[in-house]
């Protein structure tokens, strides 16, 4: 009752800005995508401060655009509201698009997640690029938030831009140790055919796994989110649609970054 009426002026003002975009014919049907995840809603504002993150003021945007996506507004056309009024930069609005989700979304998403203990003896499908990109950029000291829904993210919107150097290398090396400790039965890891470089990237992976003593193959697929959710087996991401589409779900990147490479996240 509390967190209605204080937001009760707020709820007003926002339904005459967005009723338009709640009404647009052929509205899409949103699962929170991560920017490696294949698309980007970025769509408006660089705002005044750059790239620099104000933590301060994405708190209360962060309650704000909560606010709005649980009483059903589209979420690309709440961020848009939310990012404007609060003059949010494009990194600051891809960082609240990739960490707010509502309290039902984030309780389903978190009733699915397993501990690595579990994954002994499991078949375990990653999310090639999504977990490579993840920990590159925790490597690189880059910031990274931790989603309501528990998962991990970076922010650093590389999409395809994504290219093998010896920091893969170093993302792998840390990906082995948590492999090698907890022994799943089989290591699945899928990559995005039409990402550049991915054919390599699988060979280098296969060769790695070889030289690692780790039972699993690595390849190439046109459709990644539906390939991994209909495979059996915990699936390794932070992408919300493939999360969204699975039973249990292993965040790789995040737990390596939380309990390895021990970085700080952001909480908003």
């Amino acid at each position: 009752m509390f967190f209605d009426n204080y937001y009760m002026i707020k709820h007003k003002r926002c339904q005459l800005h967005l009723q338009v975009s709640r009404n647009v014919k052929g509205n899409r049907k949103h699962c929170g995508n991560q920017p490696h995840e294949r698309s980007n809603p970025m769509d408006e504002g660089q705002g005044k401060k750059g790239s620099r993150l104000r933590i301060r003021l994405l708190r209360p945007a962060s309650v704000d655009f909560r606010f709005l996506l649980t009483r059903k507004y589209p979420r690309t056309s709440a961020l848009n509201f939310v990012g404007n009024h609060y003059q949010l930069s494009r990194t600051e609005r891809h960082m609240l698009y990739r960490s707010v989700f509502t309290r039902s979304e984030a309780g389903k998403r978190r009733a699915k997640t397993v501990r690595a203990a579990k994954l002994s003896g499991q078949q375990l499908v990653v999310d090639g690029y999504n977990c490579f990109i993840t920990l590159e950029n925790a490597i690189r000291d880059k910031p990274l938030v931790l989603a309501d829904d528990g998962f991990v993210r970076d922010i650093a919107m590389v999409f395809r831009r994504f290219r093998q150097s010896s920091m893969t290398k170093h993302a792998w090396a840390v990906m082995s140790q948590v492999l090698l400790r907890y022994r799943p039965r089989f290591v699945h890891v899928l990559l995005d055919a039409p990402y550049c470089g991915s054919g390599e990237l699988a060979s280098a992976i296969n060769k790695w796994m070889l030289e690692d003593g780790i039972d699993g193959k690595a390849r190439t697929v046109k459709k990644t989110e539906k390939e991994i959710a209909a495979m059996e087996g915990i699936k390794a991401t932070a992408d919300s649609v493939i999360i969204d589409h699975s039973d249990a779900v292993f965040d790789l990147a995040g737990h390596i970054i939380r309990y390895v490479l021990k970085r700080k996240l952001i909480k908003i």
